[in-house]
């Protein structure tokens, strides 16, 4: 099993450019977006990541024609004989593939979806999905870990007025999706505002569909009888934008981020201002200088335009050596700090009080490397940011959670100047 080896010091500093991709969570529900369609959708600007190529093969085993993902580009064309079933053992790896429901419904009229894995129907918010669709007359069951869904006689679904329980990205997303081939007005309220459900409706505007207030929470979408094809480039990754921002932060130094849209990213840049980054915001660009001691900042991560949940760890790591005590309160996720206690393996002093965390910073002399397990995709990263400070070596274990939405992130951190390479699996003993 590969893992991160991160030579670590106090001293370390970032210095140069880095290119920023396009955005995992963006990409995921476009690609699924491309089965609304026979026609050819080209997409530009696609990471080559965990994720994409498990999206890829899932829709290759629905008979979808993809191209190989080449140049941060691939051509889906749903064309042909499609099957409506997504299996168990194609689903279980990701929580997104829930995204081709949607989709299949709409266009095919009926879909067979397994359950993501570890996902049950209740406190999920997979159950947003289910009452969407049922709102716009679908049938549907719960059988053997499927949830089979069925379009109302006639194959079309209905427009119809949806309040969903709760904010959802990726179920506003789904029903999105749905809405644009059925039949009538559909009205989604209390929809998500995020970036990513923006370049979503972006794209499905261009393939024909007629959709009102993107960008706000109560999307109008009329029914077209169908999409056509389209080329569509994906927005930026403001993740991992921050991400890298959050490690200058940490490190001190001077980068520049490339291919990066900073209109989407104010919560995490007003953050870094207070941490005592200076940044310098282009069109496309953002450059980070940092040479102090960061300061503590605090908290809550709420939906979009609100500080994002994904950023959370990330911050937690420099908030580890701050000048300072810092209070991070979670309220998206009820378990999203497992990392706490990796960090503190490597030095940091966290306490988790119920959904807050209360992190006295310490000397970035204090800290030093260990071995540590990523527990999730940006748990990983917080872990790369901190081992990049701590004295000695760092093993970051379990990192396929990393490679699920970063491109070469150590590749990207080592042309900077940070001593970081993957590595096959080592016991502890050799670290």
């Amino acid at each position: 099993m590969e893992q991160l080896k991160i030579s670590g010091s106090p001293d370390t500093r970032l210095n140069g450019d880095i290119r920023i991709g396009g955005a995992k969570n963006a990409a995921l529900p476009i690609m699924c977006a491309t089965l609304l369609t026979g026609d050819p959708i080209q997409l530009r600007n696609v990471p080559d990541l965990r994720d994409i190529r498990t999206t890829i093969k899932l829709l290759r085993e629905l008979g979808v024609t993809v191209s190989d993902l080449e140049h941060d580009k691939v051509t889906v064309h749903a064309y042909g004989s499609i099957s409506t079933k997504a299996t168990y053992e194609l689903v279980k790896t990701m929580r997104a593939s829930i995204l081709v429901l949607g989709p299949l419904l709409a266009r095919f009229g009926e879909a067979w979806v397994s359950l993501p894995g570890g996902c049950a129907i209740g406190a999920r918010p997979v159950d947003q999905h289910i009452k969407g669709l049922q709102a716009m007359g679908a049938e549907i069951t719960i059988e053997h870990g499927y949830i089979h869904a069925r379009a109302p006689e006639g194959g079309r679904l209905k427009g119809a007025r949806i309040v969903t329980d709760m904010i959802t990205v990726t179920g506003t997303e789904n029903l999105l999706m749905a809405a644009t081939l059925a039949d009538g007005t559909t009205i989604l309220e209390n929809a998500a505002c995020e970036p990513e459900v923006t370049d979503l409706a972006k794209l499905l505007i261009s393939m024909g569909a007629k959709i009102e207030g993107v960008g706000t929470n109560r999307l109008v979408i009329e029914g077209v009888e169908r999409l056509h094809s389209a080329t569509h480039t994906v927005v930026s990754d403001r993740i991992e934008a921050g991400t890298f921002l959050c490690a200058v932060a940490a490190t001190g130094g001077d980068v520049r981020l490339t291919h990066v849209d900073p209109t989407i990213m104010d919560a995490v840049l007003e953050k870094l201002r207070e941490m005592g980054v200076e940044l310098e915001v282009g069109d496309t660009t953002i450059r980070a200088v940092m040479n102090q001691r960061p300061k503590p900042v605090s908290f809550r991560t709420t939906e979009y335009p609100g500080f994002p949940t994904d950023m959370q760890a990330q911050f937690m790591a420099v908030n580890a050596i701050a000048d300072g005590t810092s209070h991070v309160t979670e309220t998206i996720f009820e378990n999203r700090f497992m990392h706490v206690q990796e960090m503190n393996r490597l030095g940091a002093s966290i306490v988790v009080d119920g959904h807050t965390a209360i992190t006295k910073g310490v000397e970035p002399a204090a800290l030093s490397g260990a071995m540590v397990m990523a527990t999730d995709l940006r748990a990983s990263a917080s872990l790369v940011i901190l081992g990049m400070i701590a004295s000695g070596t760092t093993i970051v274990d379990r990192i396929y959670h990393l490679d699920r939405g970063y491109e070469q992130m150590e590749r990207k951190l080592s042309a900077v100047g940070a001593k970081i390479e993957r590595v096959s699996g080592m016991g502890e003993e050799e670290v």
